[in-house]
């Protein structure tokens, strides 16, 4: 299969526009092409971690990424979406009612399972894995049954850890004073779930990440655009659920309205991964406002650069 054949083949699979026949040669193979490089050059299970705010894209480039790798490079890639260790409805509610009741909604970290989550990387990294990949079904909130996760057998060359907080550093204790937006000033007055949230960060994830070995960030143009990507993923949400015929318990998909108030829960530690990206990040592909990448930041730039001059 030639570049240009994966390309169409990748269109037709994920319905997308002419717009990615430009963007997949132009962003997405380079990043490809030095995931390769790493890899060849770690002859191990290379981490790759993959941030991006919600709707920005990151799962369509992870599954270019893995498709390429795959084809072009005949890797084994598996992905691994921090969404799909979230908590479940019972143990969400639990936090809920012993330390905030914000911490009922799905998202930010403390809200996901960090024993499974690093179970599964640590089990991806082995010469011969034996572990199934988690998979959440947001449409009931709640995780898919066990049985029906995929099981991981086979060496796996690269993972791509990808989520919207991946990668994000905790913040200092001043910088949790002052509430960000309505719903932090008026329903966390006191600052107990951000204070929560950012002591999980530090006490769980940061370790987590230190099993990456190099990492990209989709970065979008401003918060103010993520609303509406959010609402887009909300209604693709909404079409599947109609067009299935077998599961009536989409009560977890949410109106517009519901959505304004649930990006809320994000804009503190997305607007804080912003302002640190060049620090954590190899490859920082920045976005407009219509998620389209318009540059490139990051200390792989020449590196990307050398690649997409010689595509």
């Amino acid at each position: 299969m030639t570049t240009d054949q994966l390309i169409q083949a990748f269109k037709a699979q994920h319905k997308l526009t002419s717009v990615i026949e430009v963007d997949a040669p132009k962003w997405y193979t380079p990043i490809a092409e030095i995931i390769n490089t790493h890899q060849k050059r770690a002859d191990k299970t290379l981490f790759v971690g993959l941030n991006g705010s919600q709707g920005s894209g990151k799962s369509t480039l992870a599954d270019y990424i893995k498709l390429y790798l795959e084809t072009q490079c005949q890797l084994s890639v598996a992905v691994v979406s921090l969404d799909d260790f979230y908590l479940n409805q019972q143990q969400r509610q639990h936090l809920a009612e012993t330390v905030h009741p914000l911490l009922r909604s799905r998202g930010v970290p403390g809200t996901h399972d960090i024993q499974l989550m690093s179970s599964t990387l640590l089990a991806l990294a082995s010469p011969q894995p034996n572990c199934r990949l988690p998979r959440f079904n947001k449409a009931i909130d709640n995780p898919h049954s066990q049985e029906n996760w995929p099981l991981i057998t086979e060496k796996v060359d690269v993972v791509i850890m990808e989520g919207w907080c991946w990668g994000t550093s905790a913040q200092t204790v001043e910088e949790l004073t002052n509430p960000i937006n309505e719903l932090e000033k008026h329903e966390d007055k006191n600052g107990t779930w951000r204070t929560f949230v950012n002591d999980s960060l530090k006490s769980d994830y940061l370790a987590l990440y230190q099993l990456m070995d190099f990492w990209v960030m989709l970065k979008a143009p401003s918060f103010d655009c993520i609303a509406n990507w959010r609402k887009e993923q909300e209604h693709k949400l909404r079409q599947a659920h109609d067009a299935s015929s077998n599961d009536d318990k989409a009560t977890a998909i949410m109106s517009d309205e519901q959505v304004e108030r649930f990006i809320q829960h994000f804009q503190r530690l997305t607007e804080h991964g912003f302002k640190h990206a060049q620090e954590q990040y190899n490859v920082v592909l920045n976005l407009d406002a219509q998620r389209q990448p318009i540059s490139i930041d990051g200390s792989s730039v020449t590196e990307f650069n050398h690649l997409r001059g010689s595509s």
